[in-house]
């Protein structure tokens, strides 16, 4: 990982770990859309940027079948450890992970497909990592990744929601003191055709809900989980303004007396093939 990308946000903690295998719940609809869309079949060699916990690369590994190949990479060791016991414990054979960074790994064959999800916005140069990754794709293969869009949320600030507008801000905070990129998912498709990629067919995804029992709840739980040792870091808030313990609770009885459903974080996604 370069010097200068951005902190991961949220950390390298069994708490992140949860909440990546969370995520996947979540948002693997989206995926596995983004991934059938793109045109992920049987037989192909994939290469997953970004592999956290395995999620992606289970997902991958089923699409390509027995015939095919999933080369998962992750610049941490330590989360790779569970993605390959998940792996094993599906009896998939089919995948392989790779501590270290997509960007300066060589490969002796070429790949069919470049896949991440969630990697891009901590990179401190999205088109020039792009760059360097479609290198190892074969001509006329696929390109596609899913990121978020951070900068959406302060428009959905409501009077009758304070604590969901606290939570909102404190997750841009958080992340633009990280130097990550917040818009990276519309940003997706300035870095397809910067780096010569044809105009990408993007989709947009956002999980909304207010329901009493709607796991977005214990979703952004999680998320606040991973980052408080950053808020604190910044500055941004104390652990006890956020109060873990009641988070959840506190927020699901402000959505349900607002009666106004709330986003967890908005995603876009992107696919386009290499030119021949």
């Amino acid at each position: 990982m370069s010097n200068s990308d951005a902190t991961y946000t949220l950390g390298r903690t069994s708490h992140e770990t949860t909440r990546l295998i969370e995520q996947s719940r979540i948002y693997g609809e989206s995926t596995r859309l983004l991934l059938e869309r793109a045109g992920i079949s049987a037989g192909m060699r994939v290469l997953e940027i970004g592999s956290g916990a395995g999620d992606v690369a289970l997902m991958l590994a089923e699409l390509v079948g027995p015939s095919g190949q999933v080369v998962g990479v992750d610049v941490n060791p330590a989360i790779l450890d569970t993605a390959r016991q998940r792996a094993s414990d599906t009896d998939m054979d089919n995948i392989q992970f790779i501590a270290g960074d997509a960007r300066t790994l060589l490969f002796e064959e070429k790949f069919d497909a470049l896949i991440g999800r969630f990697v891009l916005m901590y990179m401190s140069d999205p088109t020039s990592a792009l760059e360097k990754l479609i290198t190892h794709l074969k001509p006329g293969r696929v390109v596609a990744f899913q990121e978020p869009e951070y900068t959406l949320y302060p428009g959905y600030s409501h009077p009758d929601t304070p604590l969901l507008n606290k939570l909102y801000r404190w997750i841009l905070d958080v992340f633009d003191h990280s130097g990550a990129h917040l818009d990276m998912g519309i940003g997706l498709y300035r870095a397809f055709v910067e780096v010569g990629l044809p105009p990408p067919e993007m989709h947009f995804h956002g999980p909304i809900g207010a329901a009493a029992d709607w796991s977005g709840y214990r979703y952004m739980v999680t998320i606040f989980q991973s980052l408080l040792p950053l808020i604190e870091k910044y500055g941004i808030a104390t652990a006890d303004e956020v109060d873990i313990e009641t988070l959840g609770e506190r927020l699901r009885q402000e959505v349900l007396a607002s009666k106004r459903p709330f986003f967890l974080p908005l995603h876009v996604t992107a696919h386009a093939r290499l030119c021949l």
